[in-house]
């Protein structure tokens, strides 16, 4: 009662303290001020729930997205390093909306002669330049790529209105489509293929002078939809080749015609495989496909260097069917050597294929096969099962792009059949980063265009955690250490996380390493791997064959796990703040009964009666007001201390630390800006 009564007089004495001031005294007070907490909720920055991104984080009952069905005839022109193709596309509107047209992306024309893409690449002239790279950028003549729109038609043969814009192409309906409702179309095209280290490019071909032969890998090779959503409207921004793609779900029927020598790879399953494979190479298909310890050869070496030589005149056609993916890839080459392998993603059995050239050995047969299946097993562990049939893995040197079920990885052997450790593991690196694509986002399907660090950062984080189970000594390169370097540029170069990949500087630090190394703090530092582990699958997957957004990441990540974390993907994800934490003051503090000079100020400002009350109390006194630390008291010599530590029960006694002797205070400085926890 009596230490009640003395409190509530402080507080009656310090209210009614003041009105008496003297305001003239009063130092000039500085404006107000808005809330500018770094621990302040996102309220302002993420959208308004609604009910298909619902404030949990989780899809809506009323989430929606669009389907979209092609069935494609694709002729590949080895001779002419030509694609010629036509398609049948039924796109079905899902959506609440009526649509007066259709928007396709044309993402070949980002290689036309009237291309703009060369015009927003920002370079500066070299005092000093190789002749080759001299000729290939000043001298050379653009390649004559972009697609080549024999016809657009409706279903009836009948031509549609359209209009071309870049790398898009605005189909005019000849009546709006109902929600609801669906409509056919058909288009014809052809193009010439890049070789990609002539022009560049996220697929092409590669030439090998040796034996004269290509290897193909084929992708944005078909027009194909936008997104439609209630968060964008159409998805519809240009490609310029950096960001990558925005695409809708749907069943894909592609009938692939090649040189009869050719070994094909491509999403979705071989419909005819007996016609396209010889009775040994089925055979051992088979065996694989119950074989889960070790990779089977389906195609040799020795296969492969026959084809090289012969070169066939004559054509197959390879028949591919998938269901439920957003896009398509194709591989082509009579070079192929393919191995393949099963494996066990609980209890269901999963394809990991390789298909590579014999300048790939002994590298890729050694390890290629082997990282897909892990990289199959490791993000289905953290994420969701792996839905699909198979991965595969394809060697294309200065390659590594993600498709469904199929990507390309750079990484050869010597001549003599060596290869660096650098060089295995940047295959190994590759590998599961590109596998592990079909993940993020061909499953969890984000828009690339508009947050690229949505499939590029996730899956870089994921793939250190692949990597580590591959070969625990494992040199990855995504940790937090292995982004100081960039957050310690100047500010005019760094863009948040939060910014459309065209318009960042640093990409690759941007919207990989940096969002993969924040992931990494989350869960090893802020939430542990039991909450994050957690939190993280959840998202995963709910939003499985959907379309999310950053919220739904930023909210489920909190709703899964009951973590308030707006302070770190304020700091981390929408600002370029650095973490530059510094001790700026260390003081040394010592226990004792005599009231210090810092004390008496204190005492005063409470309008307390020291004298009377210092047998009540603990003086904390620093190194300076102490002078000898020897002087200081033992804390079972106060005895205020010894009196309240003596009326505690048995138990509660029990539950006491041993009494410290000294203590420090310490004052850390913060220029950098950015809330990281202490560890």
């Amino acid at each position: 009662m009596k230490k009640t009564y003395f409190f509530l007089l402080l507080f009656l004495t310090s209210f009614i303290a003041f009105p008496q001031e003297n305001t003239s005294e009063k130092p000039e007070r500085k404006p107000g001020h808005i809330d500018v907490s770094k621990f302040r909720q996102l309220k302002e920055e993420l959208p308004t729930p609604n009910r298909e991104h619902t404030a949990s984080g989780a899809p809506g009952p009323e989430y929606t997205h669009q389907k979209v069905d092609y069935v494609m005839n694709i002729k590949l022109d080895d001779d002419n390093q030509r694609v010629y193709g036509d398609e049948v596309i039924t796109y079905h509107n899902n959506s609440k909306d009526q649509l007066e047209y259709l928007w396709v992306q044309l993402d070949q024309n980002k290689r036309s002669p009237n291309s703009l893409s060369p015009q927003i690449n920002q370079t500066t002239i070299s005092s000093m330049n190789n002749p080759q790279r001299f000729v290939g950028e000043y001298m050379k003549k653009p390649f004559e790529g972009g697609f080549n729109l024999e016809y657009v038609n409706d279903a009836n043969d009948k031509p549609l209105s359209y209009t071309v814009n870049q790398t898009m192409m605005r189909v005019n309906l000849p009546e709006p489509i109902a929600p609801g409702g669906k409509f056919i179309f058909k288009i014809k095209w052809w193009y010439n293929i890049n070789n990609y280290f002539v022009d560049g490019g996220r697929s092409g071909y590669e030439h090998f002078e040796k034996d004269g032969n290509n290897l193909y890998v084929l992708a944005q090779f078909y027009p194909r939809l936008a997104v439609y959503n209630n968060v964008e409207g159409w998805q519809n921004m240009q490609f310029w080749g950096r960001s990558e793609f925005a695409l809708e779900f749907g069943d894909f029927t592609v009938n692939l015609t090649v040189p009869a020598d050719h070994i094909v790879g491509a999403t979705g399953v071989l419909q005819n495989v007996k016609e396209v494979l010889t009775k040994d190479q089925y055979s051992r298909l088979e065996k694989a496909k119950k074989t889960f310890d070790n990779p089977v050869i389906i195609v040799s070496q020795k296969e492969a260097e026959a084809a090289e030589k012969q070169r066939s005149n004559k054509t197959k056609t390879w028949k591919f069917y998938a269901e439920n993916v957003r896009d398509f890839g194709i591989a082509s080459s009579r070079k192929f050597i393919w191995d393949g392998m099963a494996v066990d993603i609980n209890g269901r059995t999963v394809m990991a294929y390789s298909y590579y050239p014999k300048e790939g050995n002994p590298l890729w047969e050694e390890h290629s096969t082997r990282v897909v299946a892990n990289t199959l097993k490791v993000y289905s562990k953290y994420t969701f099962d792996y839905p699909y049939h198979k991965a595969i893995s394809v060697n294309a040197e200065r390659q590594g792009m993600e498709y469904p079920q199929i990507c390309w990885n750079f990484g050869r052997s010597n001549e003599d059949g060596t290869y660096s450790e650098r060089t295995k593991n940047g295959m190994i690196g590759v590998i599961t980063h590109e596998v592990g694509h079909n993940f993020f986002p061909m499953i969890v399907n984000s828009d690339e265009r508009q947050w690229t660090w949505m499939d590029e950062g996730i899956n870089s984080f994921v793939e250190m955690l692949a990597e580590y189970e591959y070969d625990p000594n494992f040199d990855t390169r995504s940790l937090p250490k292995d982004i100081v370097r960039y957050m310690s540029m100047d500010q005019e170069y760094l863009s948040p996380i939060m910014s459309q990949g065209d318009h960042v500087f640093n990409f690759g630090p941007n919207a990989y390493t940096k969002p993969a190394a924040g992931l990494w703090m989350l869960r090893h530092t802020v939430m542990g791997p039991e909450l994050f582990d957690h939190a993280f699958r959840t998202y995963s997957k709910r939003w499985m064959f959907k379309h999310p957004t950053p919220a739904d990441f930023f909210r489920s990540m909190e709703d899964a796990s009951a973590m308030d974390l707006d302070w770190f993907w304020r700091g981390w994800f929408y600002t370029t703040d650095y973490n530059d934490i510094g001790i700026k003051d260390v003081k040394e503090f010592y226990l004792t009964d005599t009231p210090t000079e810092s004390a008496k100020e204190q005492a005063k400002r409470f309008n307390l009666d020291l004298e009377k009350r210092k047998d009540e109390m603990v003086f904390f006194a620093s190194k300076e007001e102490i002078g000898n630390p020897s002087k200081a008291k033992k804390i079972t010599d106060l005895p205020a201390v010894k009196e309240y530590v003596d009326g505690l029960s048995e138990p509660e006694k029990e539950r006491l630390n041993d009494a410290p002797s000294y203590f420090y205070e310490v004052t850390f400085d913060k220029p950098g800006g950015l809330v990281l926890p202490l560890i």
